[in-house]
C-alpha cells in the first residue's frame, strides 16, 4: 500500500509545482500597509491594480468607522452558533432584506463565503435527476458545484447561444425521461475576460424551453446597471434570473455572499444549505460592515462614476497604445500578450522592480500555452495620473517582450521566501 501523501512527490499540481520558485514574489505575494492604489511590496512603493475593491469601499472613511465601532461593540465571536440554532439576529436580517430589495428580489439569504456559497447553492437545488447547463468558462466555485452533481451535466460554448440551445435541446429530453428538472448556470460579469454573459438571449431563450437560470455576479454587483444592482439590471432582465449569487469581496471590498430570489426557493435554500446549516453565523461585525458598505453603493452613484472614468481611461489608454484587452466590456481589464511563463515572470518582475506597479499575471495552465495575461483591476480611489503612469509602463514593458529581452532564464531569478 502507498502512502497517500506520496502522491505529492509525484505531481505537485498545475500551480504548485512553481511554487518553489514562486513563493512569496509571483505567488502570495505580501502587500502591506493602507488597502488602496499604493501598497508597500517586499519594501518597496507600489501602485497597485491587483485588489478586487472596485468603488474603493476598502478603507472608505465611514466603513472604516462602522467596521470598528460593530467590532468594539460586538467582538468578532458574535453570534455564536449556526444561523439556524443560535446565530440569528435582527441585523442580518435587515441585511437580507435590503440585499433582496436593492437586486429587485422577494428574499435574500447570507452566505459565509462566496466559493462556498456557490457550490451548495447547486447541491441544493440539483437532484441526481435534474439537468444543468452552465457556460464553459465559469469560474471555478461553478465547475465544482457542477462536478459534485450527481445527475448529468451539459456545458455550453462560451457566450454561444447556439450551442447553449443545442445542449438544451439534450439537457431537455434527459430531464422530461427523468422527470427531472435542468438549470442553466452563467455570469454576468466573467472575471478573467471582463466580458459580460449574454443574459438577455438566455433569459430570452426561455421562451422556447423550461428551465430556471441561476447567475453569479460578483463581479457585477455593485458595478453594473443603472444603480448598481448588477448584470441582470444593465440587462434589464432582473425578473428572468431566477436566482442570483452576489459577494462581498468585490464592490463591497469585504467578506460573505448572498443568493437572492422568490421568497419560497430562498426558503428552501435557507433551510437545505449545507455549508451554512454546519457553519458558524457570518459574525455580527461584518454584518454591520456590510450593511454600511451596501448604503454606500446605494446613496453615492458618484463611487461608480470614478471607478468608471478610471475605466475608460485605462481601457482606451491601452487600447489607443496598441494592446489587446480582448472582449471586455467591464472593470476587468485582461491585457493579451504572447510568450510563456519565463517572458511573464520577467515581465512581472521587470514592471514591480524598475517601474513599481504591481499587477498580477495569467499563465498556462489557466490559460493556454504562448499567451499571456496582465489582469488589471482599476477602482474608484486609482487617478488618470496612476492611469497615465501606467499606460507609458506598459509601452516599455511591451516594447521589450517584442525585443525578446524577457526570454531569459537569469532575469527571473528572484530570491522568495522558502516554503
Amino acid at each position: 500500500m502507498a502512502d497517500i501523501f506520496d502522491k505529492f512527490e509525484r505531481n505537485l499540481g498545475d500551480i504548485g509545482r512553481y511554487m518553489k520558485m514562486a513563493h512569496g514574489y509571483f505567488a502570495f505575494p505580501k502587500l502591506e500597509g493602507e488597502i488602496g492604489p499604493y501598497m508597500n511590496f517586499r519594501g518597496k512603493r507600489m501602485l497597485v491594480w491587483s485588489l478586487n475593491n472596485y468603488l474603493g469601499l476598502a478603507n472608505h472613511p465611514e466603513v472604516r468607522k462602522a467596521d470598528a465601532e460593530a467590532a468594539a461593540q460586538y467582538g468578532m465571536g458574535y453570534p455564536m452558533g449556526a444561523r439556524m440554532m443560535s446565530g440569528q439576529t435582527v441585523k442580518h436580517e435587515e441585511l437580507e432584506r435590503n440585499l433582496a430589495d436593492f437586486v429587485g428580489k422577494e428574499d435574500a439569504f447570507l452566505l459565509n463565503y462566496g466559493y462556498q456559497g456557490m457550490v451548495s447553492i447547486i447541491d441544493t437545488v440539483c437532484g441526481r435527476n435534474d439537468v444543468i447547463v452552465y457556460d464553459s468558462e465559469s469560474h471555478a466555485c461553478i465547475l465544482d458545484g457542477v462536478r459534485l452533481h450527481m445527475g448529468k451535466r451539459f456545458v455550453f460554448q462560451h457566450n454561444n447561444i447556439d450551442s447553449l440551445r443545442k445542449q438544451l435541446d439534450h439537457a431537455t429530453k434527459l430531464a422530461d425521461k427523468q422527470n427531472g428538472g435542468v438549470l442553466v448556470i452563467t455570469e454576468g460579469v466573467f472575471g478573467m475576460a471582463g466580458d459580460l454573459g449574454k443574459l438577455d438571449e438566455i433569459a430570452a431563450l426561455k421562451k422556447e424551453y423550461s428551465f430556471r437560470l441561476l447567475v453569479d455576479d460578483a463581479h457585477g454587483f455593485g458595478t453594473m446597471g443603472a444603480t448598481g444592482a448588477g448584470a441582470p439590471e444593465h440587462f434589464g432582465v432582473t425578473e428572468e434570473v431566477d436566482l442570483l449569487f452576489g459577494t462581498f469581496a468585490k464592490s463591497m471590498a469585504g467578506i460573505g455572499a448572498f443568493v437572492a430570489g422568490p421568497n419560497h426557493i430562498v426558503n428552501i435554500l435557507r433551510y437545505n444549505m449545507r455549508s451554512q446549516t454546519f457553519a458558524k453565523s457570518l459574525p455580527m461585525t461584518m454584518v454591520i460592515g456590510a450593511l454600511k458598505r451596501l448604503e454606500l453603493i446605494r446613496t453615492q452613484p458618484e463611487l461608480r462614476t470614478k471607478l468608471w472614468d478610471v475605466v475608460h481611461a485605462i481601457q482606451g489608454g491601452l487600447k489607443e497604445a496598441g494592446f489587446d484587452l480582448g472582449r471586455t466590456n467591464s472593470p476587468v481589464t485582461p491585457v493579451y500578450l504572447k510568450g510563456g511563463p519565463v517572458e511573464g515572470t520577467n515581465m512581472i518582475r521587470d514592471l514591480r522592480e524598475n517601474y513599481n506597479v504591481f499587477c498580477s499575471i495569467v499563465v498556462y495552465p489557466v490559460i493556454p500555452k504562448g499567451e499571456l495575461i496582465i489582469r488589471i483591476i482599476p477602482t474608484a480611489v486609482h487617478t488618470l495620473d496612476d492611469v497615465k503612469y501606467t499606460i507609458d509602463a506598459f509601452k516599455e514593458i511591451k516594447k521589450k517582450l517584442e525585443a525578446g529581452v524577457y526570454n531569459t532564464d537569469e532575469m527571473a531569478k528572484v530570491e522568495v521566501d522558502q516554503l
